[in-house]
């Protein structure tokens, strides 16, 4: 390996390990690499800062922080909360269940698994302990559940991965709802069996009356990830206007249906996405950087050809990405991950005969997992305030919660076909 690029990687770790942002972190390796060792003039490093933001994608992606928002400030998070309460809630560690539903349908509207986390999972884990649930236990669930967040379309984690890859945003968003409904209903039985053992007490099962009228009082809400989904695949708009015509829904109905939203909290709305977009923003730019870096030393195909040379089965590739990226998720957030490694991995897609489609979808889920894993998992410390416990105790809690996800990622790892159905059956 040449000197130039340990020195480079080095920097990288030792900015990392001394608890600078991982977006300075990025930005300072890369603007070493290129102004000292690749020599070009620092002026390109403001003009790669500049390209990096202005991409229509990245205002995709502010208008689903938005659309989140306005949902967690009015009244949508909870009908949505209650809605899947009354379909499974009667069961054995039915309000479990509901949680993780509830999980499923915030991020079919929202694409962020941070969002989820703090709309769902910062009311679900007071709740279910307030109902005899086991303090562990409703920890793990509810934290582990909000990956759903950036696996079920729309998701934010997808938008980008398709910004360098290319691939048509609609196609790739249908790869997240099979595995979506896979680890929604492997953490319902998980949740059934555990709670079933426990002795939980189960409530009576509600009258079709009731259902009708919480799904009556919830129907504005519910039609949210219809009229996403129903326009993108309707031809009536794009992947990218859903999110505009998902904030001015979310808007009109919290304010003028639900009247659960004044026309003073918009202000604190916008201010508040605005911050998020910020902080967005400034980690696509530094990743963008170091990004340009790599580029520049062509790391890309060096990597891609060590690894043909020593890799002769794409199972074993598939294997060994998922051990590095579960890895990688422990220290790095999704984002800036996805935007520093796709460009890695993708001559090697290729080379091995996988779809693009297919590894956005690996690389997603792996990513999201690392939202619940020390020492740097976002959620764990979200969950560990809500509760007042320490990132020790709230690791131990979703342990069982995170295998269960791995396995379902494998599945999905090695059965390509699966992940790619709808997308094939659309699309052709």
């Amino acid at each position: 390996m040449d000197n130039s690029y340990l020195l480079i990687l080095a920097i990288l770790v030792g900015c990392l390990v001394s608890m600078v942002p991982v977006y300075l972190s990025l930005f300072l390796a890369g603007t070493v690499g290129l102004v000292f060792m690749v020599g070009i003039d620092p002026q390109i490093v403001i003009e790669v800062l500049y390209r990096s933001m202005d991409k229509f994608a990245l205002v995709v992606v502010m208008f689903f922080i938005l659309c989140g928002n306005i949902m967690t400030t009015g009244s949508i998070v909870a009908k949505l909360i209650k809605t899947a309460n009354v379909l499974v809630g009667f069961l054995p560690g039915g309000l479990s269940m509901a949680g993780v539903l509830a999980c499923g349908f915030f991020g079919a509207i929202s694409g962020s698994t941070v969002a989820t986390m703090v709309a769902i999972g910062g009311f679900m884990i007071p709740a279910l302990i307030k109902h005899g649930y086991d303090e562990k236990f409703s920890i793990g669930i509810m934290t582990t559940a909000p990956v759903l967040g950036i696996v079920i379309p729309p998701s934010i984690s997808m938008i980008l991965y398709s910004m360098v890859t290319n691939d048509q945003l609609e196609a790739l968003f249908l790869t997240g709802f099979i595995p979506g409904v896979l680890i929604m209903v492997a953490m319902c039985l998980y949740a059934y069996v555990v709670c079933r053992k426990m002795g939980m007490e189960r409530h009576n099962k509600p009258t079709l009356a009731e259902v009708l009228a919480v799904f009556r009082e919830s129907f504005w809400a519910l039609m949210l990830p219809v009229l996403i989904f129903g326009g993108i695949y309707s031809g009536l708009f794009t992947a990218n206007e859903a999110a505009v015509v998902a904030c001015f829904y979310a808007f009109f109905v919290e304010i003028v249906i639900h009247k659960d939203m004044k026309l003073k909290d918009i202000k604190g709305v916008m201010l508040s996405s605005a911050i998020t977009s910020a902080s967005l923003l400034i980690i696509v730019a530094g990743a963008s950087v170091f990004g340009e870096y790599l580029t520049f030393e062509q790391i890309p195909g060096k990597i891609a050809a060590v690894v043909v040379e020593n890799i002769g089965s794409p199972w074993v590739f598939l294997l060994a990405v998922n051990i590095l990226l579960l890895i990688i998720g422990m220290f790095m957030d999704i984002i800036s991950a996805t935007l520093i490694l796709t460009p890695i991995f993708l001559p090697l897609l290729g080379k091995f005969g996988i779809d693009t489609m297919h590894f956005g979808l690996i690389m997603t889920i792996n990513l999201g997992i690392g939202y619940c894993t020390p020492p740097l998992g976002v959620s764990l410390y979200i969950s560990g305030a809500v509760v007042n416990r320490d990132i020790i105790y709230v690791t131990r809690a979703v342990m069982p919660f995170i295998i269960v996800q791995i396995l379902i990622l494998l599945i999905l790892t090695f059965w390509a076909d699966l992940v790619l159905f709808l997308p094939r059956l659309v699309y052709g």
